[in-house]
This record gives C-alpha cells, sequence and structure tokens, in this order.
C-alpha cells in the first residue's frame, strides 16, 4: 500500500502530572534543558491535505498555540483517562474558524466517558458556542481520515483496553503494559514505533523503559521513540546517553517526516 508522506509532531510526552511536576524540586523538575519539560502525551499526524490529533490532554490549548495549528480535521482517542481527554472542549475555536464539525474517533469505552464528561455537547439545546463534534466508532478495523490510513492496535492498560495507532511505517502506543501477539503483529514492518516508557522502576500499567526497549528489539524496529515520561526516569540528557542505538526519549516539539 502506497501512504502519503506524513509529518508527526510530538506535542507533549509527559505522563499525567506532566514534568515538571507541581511541588517537585528534584533535579529534572528544576532542570533548564527544555527537553525536560513534558506536556501531556499527546501528537499530531499531517498529511499535506489532513491534520490530525491522538489525545486532547489539559495542555491541549497551549498545544494548539505553540505549534500554531489552524486547522484539525479529525481527533482521535486512545483511552478515556483524564490526561488524554480532558482538553476536548477547546476544539471549539476549531468549530467557529473552520465553521464545521470535527470528527471524533474512539472506541465504546472512551465515548461513554466524553458523553459523561462533556455533556452539553450532547445537549437536545445546545448553549451558543459548544463545541460540534461527529462521534465515530472505532474498534480494531482500520479506517481512513482525510488521506491517512489509521490502523487501530489494541493493547492493556493494566485491565483497560487502549488503542495505539498505526499511520503508515508509524506506530503510536501510550499507557500500555502488554500487548497481544495478535495485535503486536499490526506493528511488524513499522520504520518507527513509539512506546510510553514511564520510569525504571516496575509499574502496574505502563512499560519500564526496559522493557520498552526490549519490546522494540523483539519486534525489530530500527527506531523507537519513548514517550510518557514521568521526572523520575531522568534527566533527557543522562537517559539518552545510555540508550541502545535505535532508540530515543522523544521530547516535546520534536518532529518527524515520513516519507
Amino acid at each position: 500500500m502506497n501512504f502519503p508522506a506524513l509529518k508527526i509532531t510530538f506535542l507533549g510526552t509527559g505522563t499525567s502530572s506532566g514534568v515538571p511536576m507541581i511541588a517537585c524540586h528534584c533535579k529534572v523538575c528544576t532542570s533548564t534543558n527544555k527537553k525536560d519539560k513534558r506536556l501531556r502525551s499527546s501528537i499530531m499526524v499531517q498529511s499535506t491535505t489532513t491534520t490530525l490529533v491522538v489525545d486532547t490532554t489539559p495542555d491541549f490549548r497551549y498545544q494548539m498555540l505553540r505549534e500554531n495549528v489552524n486547522n484539525v480535521d479529525a481527533i482521535l482517542f486512545t483511552h478515556p483517562h483524564k490526561d488524554h481527554v480532558a482538553g476536548l472542549d477547546d476544539i471549539k475555536a476549531f468549530n467557529y474558524f473552520q465553521k464545521k464539525a470535527i470528527d471524533v474517533y474512539a472506541n465504546e469505552l472512551t465515548q461513554k466517558a466524553l458523553k459523561d464528561e462533556f455533556y452539553y455537547f450532547f445537549a437536545e439545546h445546545k448553549y451558543p458556542g459548544v463545541p460540534d463534534i461527529n462521534l465515530r466508532l472505532i474498534n480494531e478495523e482500520p479506517f481512513l481520515v482525510g488521506d491517512i490510513f489509521v490502523t487501530p492496535i489494541k493493547v492493556w492498560h493494566l485491565n483497560m483496553p487502549v488503542l495505539g495507532f498505526r499511520f503508515g511505517n508509524f506506530s503510536y502506543i501510550t499507557d500500555a503494559n502488554k500487548i497481544e501477539e495478535s495485535e503486536a503483529i499490526k506493528i511488524l514492518g513499522s520504520e518507527i514505533l513509539v512506546l510510553n516508557a514511564l520510569r525504571n522502576e516496575p509499574h502496574i500499567s505502563h512499560f519500564t523503559l526496559q522493557e520498552a526497549i526490549n519490546l522494540a528489539a523483539e519486534l525489530q524496529i530500527p527506531q523507537a521513540y519513548f514517550t510518557h515520561i514521568s521526572h523520575q526516569l531522568g534527566l533527557h540528557e543522562e537517559v539518552t546517553a545510555i540508550l541502545p542505538a535505535g532508540n530515543a526519549l522523544a521530547y516535546d516539539g520534536l518532529q518527524l517526516i515520513l516519507n
């Protein structure tokens, strides 16, 4: 299959608390290195004609302003946790300037959470200026957003099903600590894989850095990037210095071009 050229922008690479973490004075949270400043995890995927965002974090408004984004065609959700959905209300600015509803793709679990959290989106008589969305149900079947072909990848965040996504030869997985073999097959052949790597110590629902490194090696991925990083992982420069070849920490604002 021929895929369009894509630009991937990391809008945020931090865990639910972000980095720096409120009230923390550790060496990571007090670092002056911009790569140690991490908003909540999200990416933007763009072809020449289509722009989509994966997850609307609590930092969504600032992320859009920082990257000077003027148009969003669709939002894709991985799962319903607050650090991945809280910024959805801010799409109303795109509604206003684009003069149309925005397509929002989510599984059944996430759709239920969105309807509860943003109940006013779905009211029979809407308050003026309320965000306007087209809610579209997805599961593990591939679909198209404009000219971007999307393959969902079901992973597990402890006991919660979470959707990762493959766009061409780029696969993105956040908030996971288990991938079943039947779903891992969908990642094979990716040139780039993004995985969550929360910290070095074991965690109940996230991959550790070493687990993420091992999985990328097992899947024979040429280049892996790690995201959803906490301040506990360490300084960006120090961790980068000890990573094996073909592995790197993602950082906010990082852009990748896939031809």
